[in-house]
């Protein structure tokens, strides 16, 4: 797993910050990182998609990160693993990649092999500053992510057709630039509500959302966000347990 050469993710996480002044000049400072410019993997294309996701015991400090690897083609799961940390930054709206990343590249990085995509349960460039979960995650790895939320956030959007992978622009006026697409609300299954995809890192919005949909044959949540929340809920109860 090695980033784009220009970020060593080894100092990010030895400096990593602990209050909400520095976290938000971390993400000014890496938001130029981020590439919208690259395709990104085809979805079904031989390879591995990974899916990561966290729990938290706030009670104890604990926070459980699951990453999840399936075979792009069949979306059987071929690899998981977890880790279990201390949740070392607090709750801030807009910053909870700081909460959540340090444990789950820990979890990435016990898998024996690299993603060629990984899913994140949050946001990408649908983030109020452009720099979400799945930004911060790929611009730190080098990996090419997305983010697949099952909420808005902050951004609008107008409901899209009944029928599956019927897409509809995800809107924020929260930016420097005013109203800016910053995604999609996309129906994964027919007359279910959206889901919200995002550019996370080194892919497209249009492959994104295909991306999306191949990973949700049945149900509305993508199978990598539906096996690495039950991943890491196990793993969470595992850590109180001990």
């Amino acid at each position: 797993m090695t980033n784009d050469g220009t970020i060593s993710l080894e100092d990010e996480l030895a400096h990593w910050p602990t209050d909400e002044t520095t976290a938000l000049a971390v993400q000014d400072r890496l938001r130029a990182h981020v590439r919208r410019e690259q395709s990104g993997p085809e979805p079904g294309s031989a390879g591995t998609v990974v899916g990561v996701d966290v729990a938290y015991d706030d009670g104890r400090d604990l926070v459980a990160a699951a990453a999840v690897a399936l075979d792009a083609v069949t979306l059987a799961v071929v690899e998981e693993a977890t880790a279990v940390g201390r949740v070392s930054f607090p709750y801030v709206p807009g910053l909870l990649a700081f909460r959540e990343i340090p444990t789950v590249v820990e979890a990435l990085g016990r898998l024996g092999r690299t993603p060629d995509l990984v899913v994140c349960d949050g946001y990408g460039l649908a983030h109020p500053r452009r720099f979400g979960l799945a930004s911060h995650l790929g611009v730190l790895t080098g990996l090419p992510t997305i983010g697949v939320a099952k909420n808005p956030f902050t951004s609008r959007y107008e409901l899209p057709g009944a029928e599956r992978g019927e897409s509809s622009p995800l809107v924020d006026g929260s930016g420097a630039e005013g109203d800016e697409v910053v995604g999609r609300a996309l129906r994964t299954q027919k007359g279910v509500k959206p889901v919200f995809v995002s550019v996370g890192h080194r892919i497209d919005l249009d492959r994104a959302c295909a991306h999306t949909l191949h990973l949700a044959p049945k149900y509305r949540i993508p199978e990598t966000t539906r096996a690495a929340d039950a991943l890491c809920r196990r793993a969470l109860a595992e850590a109180r347990a001990g």
